[in-house]
């Protein structure tokens, strides 16, 4: 992975946005990050870190304070890191969640966090995701490498550089499970104890189901009295069993008497069962014999009753014989009546047709046939002239619409011309003002260009005033400060003049009897000197550095001042000569121009979209005049057409007429008179053939008497019986005959039975019948009860022997389980007290020393090893992950802890190297292009950081870029290809690139 571009906004000590151009240190390989401390160094970092994983690490459990301090409420937050792997080109863009200003009623509002992935392809940068869970998903298989691991491989942030080489095991344990990710092995761990008390609680469920088998059976026993004593099998001695096996055996002994007892109970069910078969026999003869008894009672009381019904079964004969023989002359002597009221009906009809032909003034006597012929072609040819007299009205009225239509559309063309001819002064005038309002706006950039200069002379201007003020400030104390420096070395000369004049009383003070003088040599001292003014050397000191506090002063002072003409300057230069007053008047003027500016750029599309609107009414007036011209043109036409059709018609309409009122009427009338003359001629031959019909209908029905048994057309009709009652006749004989033979045929078998005469009592045999099913039933019960019990208890003894022979194969597998699973777990017979995840991890940890040690050696001249250590661990942490200093110049071992601030360092950068070596292979083997190192260097001597400084000049090897984060005054000379962050005297930071 390599970085190739950071920019961030709003974040951190950054209020502007700064670019870090990480390609551009490519040639170097090697940069530095400098500045001052708490300027932001370690915050290029933290971007870097908070845009490819959403977080910052030294904000983890704490307040998470992403967004600048130095942001006014409307200032944008944003991060984008630009960085390339095999796979591609990828951009990360992403927002922390802050509070802004609301757009709506004031107060704040939050605004969401954001974060948005592009890859760069032959059309240049196009969305990949847009959603925080989808961006992590595509970082995660882009990059390969979680946060711990990036943190650990790339950015070896501050305060974490030598956590792995002090960390304890638990620590060191913790922090290499996230970066190998082996929690796969804890779960592994979980189940292999899930299977041991799985395999547990099946040995105990097993022994507890052989335990409650046996004693249900024991139980068993004991209630059904199949102990040996009491009962009719052989007795035998019971002894009190002291084991499962023993108690199995006495429990089959058990079984075998209860299943003599259930063979006895059998036996006794089958007898009992044949004495109640045999009772019940008895009583369904006897039953049959009652049944047969009272059957044959009620057949000889129907015949006796049958019997009686002769005579009234004759007669009902004798009716339906006569019916079926008037049944024949029903159809004539019903026709007969029916042609009598057919020709009365007729008759009636007639006279009524007669009647409304003269109402209409139809000569009734004369041709009908040939008036009605000669009436209907006529009126045939009136039908026409009908239906136009119908429609006229409508016609009349389209005609009408039609000239309305015409004298509307001359209308419109001409309102339409009316308008057309307005529109071009119109659109001159608008493209004049539009002209005039662009003008004004196309100028929005030079003026906002202005507004900024004079925002910047304004700022200055103020800046000016207030450095004044502080400038007159400073020269008063700088003069103040040089005058009490001149003080100050004139006390000085003054003491050391004193201090000179003095020495020889000084000296004299010190002469004692027999003792040399310290500047002759004499032993006599005949005049000393005295001592009148004496000054100390501490005096002389307390002088000399009062004196030198007021010089550091003033050489203090001095540099402010010059710093600040020099500032001073510089803001003069930016204020160009304004005063206070005149740059707040240009700033005012110049963003009341930009306003207007803007405010023209709002007006010219409102003016570009009214333009646009007339031009397309111009063109559409132009489609509408034509389209207006052609319909005129259609309008006319059909104008013309329908009139003459109107002309036409009321010519036919009158012609037709005749002397009525309407053509109508007149069809009327002629269709009333031929309806009246077709029913004449209709009545008059109905009624002829209503005649002859009765003629023929009355020599029928004489034909038919002749043939009958009746003497005439009254005793037929006596005679005839409707079909209903003719069938409730048949049914009624045919129901006598069969019921009289079959009560014959019943009392003919019951007679042959010779049954007796007195009812037959079945008392005594339903008593047998009862007390033997009753024995039955208990002998019943007692088998199933004794077969039950034995069935029973085999089972449970069948059950618990074959959970006993499986107890020996679960107790085997359990031991087994359990051994796997403590070995696992670190218990038991594993006395270093290390799990499959610690066992996994030492593997791991021994590779990544190994790892070390290849830088090590060279760093440390050779004196420094790291070795891997299984040692136990103490208060039963996990053994197998810890980490000792091999010391060639003692040849012991020696804790880490026990290194100097500078060891410290370059043993954890060669462990922190070594670490990412090894959790880069595990990553898939990705290569790591980019690599930074924050801080640290401090407590290195000079020759101590040449050797980390080689260490760091092969790390650049193949391509790889390295970031340091030092304020080190030899790393900035060593490496002149730099960054540095720079806070401004108003408090923002800002990133400058060497």
């Amino acid at each position: 992975m390599r970085l190739h571009r950071l920019e961030v906004e709003g974040f951190g000590p950054f209020r502007l946005r700064q670019i870090v151009d990480f390609d551009a240190f490519a040639d170097d390989g090697i940069f530095l990050i400098a500045g001052r401390t708490g300027a932001g160094k370690s915050s290029i970092l933290d971007a870097v870190c908070f845009g490819l994983y959403g977080g910052v690490p030294r904000y983890d459990g704490g307040e998470k304070r992403l967004r600048s301090d130095h942001c006014e409420p409307d200032d944008p937050s944003e991060v984008v890191v630009e960085f390339s792997t095999p796979t591609g080109r990828f951009r990360v863009t992403r927002s922390p969640e802050y509070l802004r200003p609301a757009k709506r009623g004031g107060g704040m509002t939050k605004q969401a966090s954001a974060v948005a992935l592009d890859e760069w392809t032959d059309v240049g940068w196009i969305g990949r995701a847009a959603r925080a869970v989808d961006v992590a998903g595509e970082l995660d298989e882009i990059l390969q490498l979680s946060r711990e691991q990036f943190l650990q491989v790339i950015l070896l942030a501050q305060n974490r550089f030598s956590e792995f080489l002090l960390a304890g095991s638990r620590d060191r344990q913790a922090l290499l499970r996230r970066l190998f990710g082996t929690q796969r092995f804890e779960d592994v761990q979980a189940r292999f104890d899930e299977r041991r008390r799985v395999a547990e609680h099946a040995l105990g469920a097993r022994l507890a189901t052989v335990e409650a088998r046996v004693e249900e059976a024991e139980r068993l026993v004991s209630a059904d009295g199949l102990s040996g004593e009491g009962d009719e099998t052989p007795p035998e001695t019971v002894r009190a069993p002291s084991s499962i096996e023993d108690r199995l055996d006495a429990l089959r002994r058990a079984k075998a008497r209860a299943d003599y007892r259930a063979e006895r109970r059998a036996s006794e069910q089958v007898d009992a069962e044949k004495r109640s078969a045999a009772a019940d026999g008895s009583l369904a003869v006897a039953r049959d014999e009652q049944r047969a008894q009272r059957e044959r009672d009620r057949a000889r009381s129907a015949l006796e009753r049958l019997e009686a019904e002769a005579p009234l079964i004759d007669d009902a004969r004798a009716e339906l014989a006569a019916a079926r023989a008037a049944e024949a002359l029903r159809s004539t002597i019903a026709a007969v009546a029916r042609a009598h009221s057919a020709l009365a009906v007729a008759s009636r009809d007639e006279q009524d047709a007669h009647a409304a032909g003269e109402a209409l003034g139809l000569d009734v006597d004369g041709d009908l046939e040939a008036w009605t012929a000669a009436a209907t072609r006529e009126s045939g040819a009136w039908q026409r002239a009908r239906e136009l007299e119908e429609s006229a009205p409508t016609l009349d009225a389209e005609v009408r619409a039609a000239e309305e239509a015409v004298v509307a559309a001359t209308a419109r063309i001409e309102a339409a011309n009316v308008r057309r001819a307005a529109l071009p002064d119109e659109i001159a005038a608008l493209h004049t003002l539009r002209d005039e309002t662009r003008r004004l706006a196309d100028r929005g950039e030079d003026l906002q260009a202005a507004q900024q200069a004079a925002e910047l002379r304004l700022t200055a201007a103020h800046e000016v005033e207030r450095l004044r003020i502080a400038e007159i400030s400073l020269e008063h104390e700088l003069s103040q400060a040089t005058a009490l420096h001149a003080d100050t070395q004139s006390a000085l000369a003054r003491l050391r003049q004193r201090r000179a004049d003095g020495m020889a009383g000084e000296l004299a003070s010190t002469l004692r009897d027999e003792h040399p003088c310290p500047v002759c040599g004499s032993l006599d001292h005949p005049a000393p000197a005295t001592h009148s003014d004496p000054v100390s050397p501490e005096d002389i000191a307390a002088a000399e550095g009062a004196r030198d506090a007021a010089s550091q002063k003033e050489r203090d002072l001095a540099s402010s001042s010059s710093t600040l003409r020099a500032e001073l300057a510089a803001v003069t230069a930016r204020a160009d000569g304004r005063e206070v007053e005149q740059a707040e008047s240009e700033y005012a003027e110049a963003a009341a121009a930009l306003s207007s500016s803007r405010a023209a750029a709002e007006t010219l599309k409102t003016l570009d979209g009214r333009m646009d609107e007339l031009v397309a009414r111009v063109e559409l007036l132009d489609a509408e005049r034509e389209d207006d011209a052609r319909a005129l043109a259609e309008l006319r036409e059909r104008h013309a057409l329908l009139r003459q059709r109107s002309a036409e018609a009321h010519e036919l309409i009158a012609e037709a007429r005749g002397g009525f009122d309407t053509v109508a009427a007149r069809m009327s009338d002629t269709e009333a008179k031929i309806a009246a003359a077709r029913a004449v001629i209709h009545a008059i031959s109905e009624r002829a053939r209503r005649v002859e019909a009765l003629a023929e209908a009355e020599a029928e029905r004489e034909a038919a008497l002749a043939d009958s048994v009746f003497d005439d057309e009254a005793a037929a009709e006596d005679a005839l019986r409707s079909a209903t009652e003719q069938e409730a006749l048949d049914t009624r004989i045919a129901q006598h005959a069969v019921q009289r033979e079959k009560e014959r045929a019943i009392l003919f078998d019951l007679e042959l039975r010779t049954l007796p005469e007195e009812p037959i009592d079945l008392a005594p045999a339903e008593q047998a019948s009862a007390d033997a099913r009753s024995v039955w039933t208990r002998a019943v019960d007692e088998a199933a009860r004794a077969a039950g019990t034995a069935e029973r208890l085999g089972g449970l003894i069948d059950s618990a022997s074959d959970e006993q022979a499986r107890t020996a194969d679960d107790a085997a597998e359990f031991e087994v389980l359990q051994n796997l699973a403590d070995t696992i777990a670190g218990r038991g017979a594993n006395t270093r007290k290390m799990t499959l995840e610690t066992f996994v991890l030492a593997a791991e940890l021994e590779e990544i020393v190994e790892a070390a040690n290849r830088r090590l050696h060279d760093m440390s001249a050779g004196r420094y090893q790291l070795q891997h250590s299984d040692a136990l661990a103490a208060r039963g942490a996990a053994s197998g992950l810890g980490i000792v200093v091999f010391d060639a110049f003692t040849g012991q071992t020696r804790p880490p802890q026990s290194l100097s601030g500078g060891e410290t360092f370059l043993t954890s950068l060669a462990l922190a190297l070594g670490l990412a070596e090894v959790v880069t292979a595990r990553a898939g083997g990705i290569r790591l292009d980019t690599l930074f190192i924050d801080e640290g260097f401090g407590s290195l001597d000079g020759d101590t950081l040449d050797v980390a400084m080689r260490t760091l000049d092969e790390l650049r090897q193949g391509g790889r870029t390295v970031g340091v984060i030092s304020h080190v005054e030899a790393m900035q000379e060593q490496i002149p290809a730099q960054l540095t962050v720079r806070a401004l005297p108003n408090g923002p930071s800002v990133i400058e690139a060497r």
